[in-house]
């Protein structure tokens, strides 16, 4: 190797060559794959195929794209957005005087970050009827720097439900309020240190969870939906969790008889979720058909109802999910209905994995209520990520 200053100024300009070559390669890669995961999105709104689970490959075939972005890549990704929580949820903390960060803030250890409900109940932490307009917004921009823009939607229509129930419902037992939902923050995120947050009230759990870098968990999320359809009035039609109950009912219609037999695991709706709040490890192990038992045209809408649910996540955080399912296995989960197969019927379904457990039950006021949530069964909570946090000194708690 020379170290001649003449002989090394002749090969630099060789040298910046390669380095720019070596940029442009990698600049019109990343184009390549934002095009093709563009192209994802345009397919799932015409009903195909979402997801590509099994990998779809750049026209550079050394590179796996999203959906077939490399589980590496989306937790780059994921970092981006992580850090957008961050700042997000510092400009909410900001806003708050000193006695409203009292009820908003809570350690990262407190028991209180397990204590998930989605009952009418007192609950802690900081609701909206309690902030004001610029608050308010704080904690909105929060809420819209984890979901996407149809998880937003989704959410806010949740909360909107509640002036529905005040106008149809004869007997009130409950004060329907869609400002009753409540901002907490876990720890501090200003500091290179474990922190959360959650939104919860009526029918709405959402929790996050990251450890000092940008790998985090999103589960338990909880959705649901009274009433399931809105019989009249402003809000008349609206179903705000409809596409999965259709998809997973398109599913389990649409299974070869021998396939149906083993899906369906009981003739009526359980009646509610299993993995409700303090029944993390009710379900243990997956019962019903296996994904990659089924057709491509089954499997292909089992990718599209998993989607439903991941898809409430923006976009980088919803592709480390969708990397953590690849990874593990999309075959192994294991598809399960319980209940009659036609519409208006008490019903409930399951998606059941070592890194995925979705359940939906519509049971309640005639087949008119929604429960549902998406766990993840090695990470709620980040325990697993929190796990050496806990080890040096710090209080574990079991996830509920």
């Amino acid at each position: 190797m020379s170290t001649s200053p003449i002989a090394d100024a002749a090969v630099q300009p060789a040298s910046r060559q390669m380095r720019k070559d070596k940029l442009v390669y990698w600049i019109s890669t990343g184009i390549v794959c934002a095009v093709r995961e563009a192209q994802a999105y345009v397919r799932a709104g015409s009903g195909r195929n979402p997801l590509n689970w099994t990998s779809v490959r750049c026209s550079n075939p050394k590179h796996l794209c999203s959906d077939a972005c490399s589980a590496g890549e989306a937790s780059r990704r994921q970092a981006g957005y992580s850090k957008r929580m961050r700042a997000e949820a510092v400009a909410f903390l900001r806003t708050l005087t000193p006695e409203q960060r009292r009820l908003a803030v809570f350690g990262i250890d407190s028991p209180e970050r397990f204590d998930w409900h989605f009952v009418p109940r007192e609950r802690a932490g900081l609701p909206l009827k309690d902030m004001d307009d610029r608050q308010r917004a704080a904690a909105h921009a929060l809420l819209r720097a984890a979901l996407s823009d149809a998880g937003y939607r989704k959410a806010t229509n949740i909360m909107r439900l509640e002036e529905v129930l005040r106008a149809i419902e004869r007997v009130r037992r409950f004060d329907r309020d869609p400002d009753n939902y409540a901002w907490i923050v876990f720890g501090d995120p200003e500091a290179a240190a474990p922190w959360g947050w959650r939104v919860e009230g009526h029918h709405l759990s959402l929790n996050f969870a990251f450890a000092a870098g940008p790998a985090g968990a999103v589960t338990p999320a909880f959705m649901g939906a009274n009433p399931a359809r809105v019989p009249s009035g402003p809000l008349g039609g609206l179903r705000v969790l409809g596409a999965q109950e259709d998809l997973a009912r398109e599913l389990v219609r649409g299974l070869p008889a021998a396939d149906r037999d083993r899906a369906i695991i009981a003739a009526r709706s359980l009646g509610n979720i299993v993995s409700g709040p303090g029944r993390a490890d009710a379900l243990k192990s997956p019962v019903g058909l296996p994904v990659g038992d089924m057709a491509p045209a089954q499997r292909a809408l089992a990718e599209r109802l998993i989607e439903e649910f991941v898809r409430n996540l923006r976009t980088d955080l919803a592709e480390a999910q969708r990397a953590r399912i690849r990874e593990a296995g999309l075959g192994a989960t294991h598809f399960a209905w319980a209940g009659p197969l036609e519409p208006g019927h008490a019903h409930y379904f399951r998606l059941h994995g070592t890194r995925l457990l979705i359940e939906h039950d519509n049971t309640q006021n005639d087949a008119n209520h929604v429960h549902s949530v998406w766990r993840d069964p090695a990470r709620d909570f980040a325990l697993d990520l929190l796990g050496e946090h806990y080890r040096t000194g710090h209080q574990a708690h079991a996830a509920p």
